[in-house]
């Protein structure tokens, strides 16, 4: 029994093992299904609870993956809302529109690019929201920039951050967020899985 319980652990630490120092960022498309996988803290009714997206507003999301959080956003945002998405991978993009087609969800609005370089204005978002992509990309101050200065001065973005080796713990992004002209003012749940609300440092 105990040599039996023995393998069990050494397996399962095996496994662990291989999951974090294979991970790969960005995740490539085949293997989309762990991105549906429901995280411990990093709910969809936490979410909504930090991010309070309201009828008619234009949101953007970076690294949606299969689209978990943004078929779930979207349609807050009513029929004169919109949810931009950004991500590298056209597959991605792609999927996500796949699935918001069989769900009738249609102000969901891809954009194949860049974090680093965001293709819109300034000032063009109400709120913006990443949930566990911001320690995937290579320069998240760049990441953090851009994104300030796409949201509206009073706007607010959601950061959510999984323990995994491209996480980014609170203490590091309080300094990437007033590099980037940026605050944060909640913290939402423990430091291995958490939610972070940021405003502009001026508003």
């Amino acid at each position: 029994m105990r040599h039996s319980r023995a393998l069990i652990g050494a397996g399962a630490a095996a496994a662990v093992a291989t999951w974090w120092f294979t991970d790969s960022a960005p995740y490539p498309y085949s293997q989309r299904w762990l991105l549906d996988l429901p995280l411990p803290f990093l709910t969809l009714k936490r979410l909504d609870h930090v991010l309070q997206a309201r009828e008619g507003e234009r949101i953007l999301e970076i690294g949606p993956g299969t689209g978990l959080q943004s078929l779930h956003v979207a349609p807050r945002l009513g029929p004169n809302g919109q949810l931009d998405i950004v991500d590298i991978q056209q597959e991605m993009l792609d999927h996500v529109g796949r699935r918001a087609k069989e769900q009738g969800v249609d102000n969901i609005v891809p954009n194949c690019a860049d974090a680093h370089e965001l293709p819109f204005a300034d000032g063009s978002f109400d709120a913006a929201y990443l949930v566990t992509a911001l320690g995937e990309i290579p320069d998240p101050a760049r990441t953090l920039a851009e994104l300030r200065r796409t949201l509206k001065p009073f706007g607010r973005l959601v950061v959510g951050e999984f323990f995994d080796r491209h996480q980014i713990r609170p203490s590091s992004l309080i300094s990437l967020a007033e590099g980037a002209g940026l605050r944060v003012a909640r913290l939402y749940g423990p430091p291995f899985a958490y939610y972070a609300v940021l405003r502009p440092i001026d508003a």
